[in-house]
């Protein structure tokens, strides 16, 4: 019997197969213009996403990327809540899907799934992507303004990502409003810049007030320790590199970095991590350098050096976003 094909892989072929009518150039420049005009400025009665042309040129462009970040976030919730998986999925302003396609890749099984965005090419372009994932082949695809009349039926797990950018502070705030009353769990997702992080502190303060518990990726629903201003916590999700993006961005490499912040928050029993590294690694001769935010509120660095084994090699392994120690391993005191 053949393996289920990866989502990832399937995703891909599909985004490609997007690209084979639309001529180079014109892709190209369509990501451009979007690039330059999508994010910040446009209501979300006025899409800019304005045709199939558009959509294709842009969802092969941002899917793979928005994919992988979704999915990132999504890998550490299921650590924090081993043995849980969401019987049914909405997905607010989630355009062609992308996040509905790291649903799949996280949890096997079908499930009841709505995607819920403004511009109808979108939606059709995502209905027609995810016929070739049977896991959404039953997807609901419908049309809805995203911003305070927003109003969700219940279910198990409600995914916002790069959306908050796109909304006004009231919306905003509505919109996590209604995602807390309607899902067991929410995952929100924002570019890793500082805006980014600052809307989902924002968003994470709004659930823990109404009563859900962090999962991921802080080790505590408590304040985050950075200092406004000083700093913001972001993680970073590794990116195959299309044609496309490799037309519109230049340079020959393959892959490419997503820098995005996020939060999972839950009303489930959750297990979240004893702490998380929040800054890549620094591998040096004899020790690893680990920045790792702790269950006690804190920031602190922890020194991991050869006497310490097997701890040492996971250090050496450890990346950036990774939950520390590893489930057997010994605590390590920090060293400033």
């Amino acid at each position: 019997m053949n393996a289920p094909a990866d989502p990832a892989d399937t995703l891909r072929a599909s985004l490609a197969a997007l690209l084979d009518g639309l001529p180079p150039k014109s892709a190209a420049g369509a990501v451009e213009r979007l690039i330059a005009n999508y994010r910040g400025a446009t209501p979300t009665d006025a899409p800019i996403l304005r045709d199939r042309a558009d959509v294709a040129a842009y969802a092969a462009y941002r899917m793979p990327a928005t994919f992988e970040a979704v999915r990132s976030a999504l890998e550490a919730l299921a650590d924090a809540v081993p043995g849980w998986t969401p019987g049914s999925h909405v997905d607010v302003g989630g355009g062609t899907g992308a996040a509905t396609w790291a649903v799949t890749a996280t949890w096997d099984g079908t499930r009841p799934v709505t995607v819920l965005d403004w511009a109808e090419p979108a939606l059709a372009l995502g209905r027609e992507i995810a016929a070739a994932n049977p896991a959404l082949r039953e997807a609901r695809w419908q049309r809805a303004r995203i911003g305070s009349a927003l109003t969700l039926e219940s279910t198990d797990l409600v995914t916002v990502s790069y959306v908050l950018n796109e909304l006004a502070e009231a919306d905003r705030a509505a919109l996590v409003d209604a995602a807390a009353a309607a899902a067991q769990t929410v995952v929100i997702v924002e570019a890793g810049t500082p805006a980014g992080y600052d809307r989902v502190i924002e968003a994470r303060d709004r659930l823990v007030r109404a009563g859900f518990r962090v999962a991921a990726p802080c080790p505590h629903s408590g304040a985050c320790p950075i200092v406004p201003g000083t700093d913001w916590c972001h993680f970073s999700a590794r990116v195959s590199r299309s044609s496309l993006h490799r037309q519109v961005k230049g340079g020959s490499l393959a892959y490419e970095d997503e820098k995005f912040s996020y939060v999972a928050a839950t009303r489930l029993p959750a297990r979240p991590a004893a702490a998380r590294v929040v800054r890549r690694p620094q591998i040096r001769k004899g020790q690893v350098l680990l920045d790792l935010c702790e269950a006690d509120e804190q920031l602190r660095r922890t020194t991991v050096t050869k006497r310490h084994g097997d701890l040492y090699k996971a250090a050496r392994d450890a990346d950036w976003g990774d939950a520390w120690p590893p489930e057997s391993g010994e605590r390590v005191d920090p060293v400033s």
